[in-house]
């Protein structure tokens, strides 16, 4: 298996460093070769797309397994005869196993590197999907869902890790805007498909889907996903153990504010989603498959917003984008809350819906930017804790919704005071911790 940290060459070019630490080419011409910063640089166009393509499936792994049963939750509360809260608790046990599953996952890349935790993990996440599949009772649909969780976790991390290992500076926010874009839009898309499922099979049929999509994506970084870490980064000074990885990044105030950014914005996301279900079908009358039209139409704001953030991030810088970003959260949440208590109708609460999952799609690309470019021998580690936050956290503030409602039952209203309350702290760690004017420019 190739490593492909290494810069490729002819039999006729060779890789000297610079004293900068940069690689110069030499080819024919040494005067004319380029420098190469990060090993990424010198992977062909095509190589870089096929990356961007099984990364990007690998991501979407864990947020398909959190949402492709939403649209199901309404029947999960009639076959098992139980509550909507406890239906809510198997989405926050998936979040929670997801969240523990990337920081074992994360700090044990770094140290061993990335395709046995990728491999080992993902195979865990098969035989738990098959579980859930069969599981004959809500308790042990809810084990089986934590275990899930803990399996889906390795595709994010390791996806980014890798991305993190190969490219810097402007060119590892286009390829994280690219992972972003993925992680974004699956959330929004999975109820979609898992809607379309509920029309040709029961709803344990999705957890067979899930298992199958884990079974492919374990056969395809077999294939296709070669070891980005070598050996010799694995033992760099100062980052040789765990606890000293933990130390490097914890001890960063920007990733500190980012954190917490990251995690409420999510918080805001996956409140809506914990809480869409019944509003939308309970509340506003609509079947599963309108539904999940609703969140193909959001999936659009979420790809505006990556894309869009992609390029600003790299001109501006990503702190200045998510100064926009946070403040529109908090506006939009606000929007909801003002035109669902003027009774103004489901366009007064979609519109303002759509804005702020543009607004999510905007954030998400940036913290994580501002979180690895910072952090690139721990990038394992750091993404983990990104990641763990960001799912842990959320898996934590989104039942806030069912218990605000619990004896009015879910409305906009509640939805989104929940979300505007994340987005607040989200502005607050941005302007008292990060301090955008702080940041230093990325480099090139």
């Amino acid at each position: 298996m190739l490593d492909t940290a290494s810069i490729p060459t002819s039999p006729k070019t060779r890789t000297p460093h610079t004293s900068t630490g940069a690689i110069r080419t030499l080819g024919r011409n040494p005067a004319t070769a380029p420098i190469v910063l990060h090993p990424g640089d010198s992977i062909s166009a095509r190589r870089r797309v096929l990356y961007i393509i099984l990364l990007g499936a690998l991501t979407a792994l864990g947020p398909f397994t959190i949402d492709l049963y939403l649209p199901a939750f309404p029947t999960l509360e009639a076959d098992f005869d139980t509550t909507a809260a406890a239906i809510q608790l198997t989405l926050t046990g998936t979040m929670i196993g997801f969240a523990l599953g990337q920081l074992i996952v994360g700090p044990l890349s770094d140290k061993v590197g990335r395709r046995i935790p990728l491999l080992t993990v993902t195979a865990i996440h098969v035989v738990a999907s098959t579980a859930a599949a069969l599981a004959p009772t809500l308790e042990l649909l809810s084990i089986a869902r934590v275990l899930q969780g803990a399996g889906a976790a390795a595709g994010g991390v390791v996806a980014a890790a890798v991305i993190r290992d190969l490219f810097g500076g402007k060119r590892l926010v286009v390829m994280l805007s690219r992972m972003a874009l993925v992680s974004g839009v699956a959330p929004v898309l999975a109820p979609l498909v898992g809607s379309a499922l509920l029309l040709v099979m029961p709803w344990r049929g999705i957890f067979v889907v899930l298992a199958v999509y884990g079974a492919i994506m374990l056969v395809a970084a077999i294939v296709f996903i070669p070891e980005t870490l070598p050996r010799a980064r694995r033992h760099e000074a100062g980052s040789t153990t765990v606890w000293q990885r933990y130390r490097s990044v914890f001890s960063d105030r920007v990733f500190i504010g980012v954190l917490i950014i990251g995690g409420m914005t999510f918080s805001g996301l996956f409140s809506y989603l914990s809480a869409s279900s019944f509003l939308f079908q309970q509340s506003y009358g609509f079947d599963a498959q309108q539904y999940g039209v609703l969140f193909a139409v959001n999936s659009v704001g979420v790809v505006i917003g990556v894309q869009t953030a992609s390029r600003l991030a790299a001109r501006f810088g990503p702190q200045w984008v998510m100064a926009f970003s946070t403040a529109s959260l908090v506006i939009t949440a606000s929007a909801i809350i003002v035109t669902d208590q003027l009774a103004l109708g489901i366009w007064g609460v979609m519109i303002p819906l759509f804005l702020f999952m543009t607004a999510c799609g905007f954030t998400f690309p940036c913290a994580q930017v501002l979180a690895l470019d910072r952090h690139g021998k721990a990038a394992g580690t750091a993404q983990s804790i990104l990641g763990a936050t960001n799912f842990g956290v959320a898996g934590i503030v989104s039942p806030l919704v069912g218990w605000l409602a619990h004896d009015t039952g879910i409305t906009a209203t509640t939805m989104a005071s929940v979300m505007a309350g994340c987005a607040m702290v989200g502005v607050l760690s941005l302007w008292l911790i990060v301090r955008p004017r702080t940041v230093a420019r990325l480099a090139p």
